[in-house]
């Protein structure tokens, strides 16, 4: 008989760190009440949450990383907006953004969410922010909650 290991969505009593971008703040400002009020619902403290902001989409994997790797917080979600314009430009940012948080969860075995929305129009993103698709920062709470409960039972 096989044994199923799964994470709960009740907040632990742990730090959570958000990092954030102020580029596109009318979207990520959403993304960032979306994480604080999920963690809250799901019985997290708000006075454990830290606030982590960076000037674009491209600088969180920096900050993202010194923050899983303090040692402070149980998990680490990565907020931002990414939205096309009319060169390529954000094909690069989003790769890059990408491979960066992926790359900081693989390296510290810290939970590292990725909560970047990547559109091609303003009306995309605040669809994403709390619109008709929901809120993405929500999303990669909600993983960063499960993948804490998650590693816990793991050991």
């Amino acid at each position: 008989m096989s044994n199923t290991i799964m994470g709960e969505l009740v907040c632990p009593a742990a730090n959570f760190a958000i990092v954030v971008s102020r580029f596109n703040d009318l979207i990520t400002s959403r993304l960032v009440d979306g994480a604080c009020e999920t963690i809250v619902r799901h019985g997290g403290d708000d006075s454990k949450i830290d606030i982590v902001h960076v000037p674009g989409s491209f600088e969180i994997p920096l900050a993202a990383k010194k923050l899983a790797e303090c040692g402070k917080y149980a998990a680490v979600i990565c907020l931002g907006a990414v939205i096309q314009g009319a060169t390529t430009h954000h094909e690069y940012i989003n790769s890059q953004v990408t491979a960066g948080i992926m790359n900081i969860t693989q390296q510290t075995g810290v939970p590292v969410t990725f909560g970047v929305i990547t559109c091609e129009s303003m009306d995309q993103a605040l669809d994403r922010a709390g619109g008709k698709v929901g809120n993405k920062g929500t999303e990669a709470t909600l993983a960063a909650i499960e993948m804490v409960n998650l590693l816990k039972k793991i050991g």
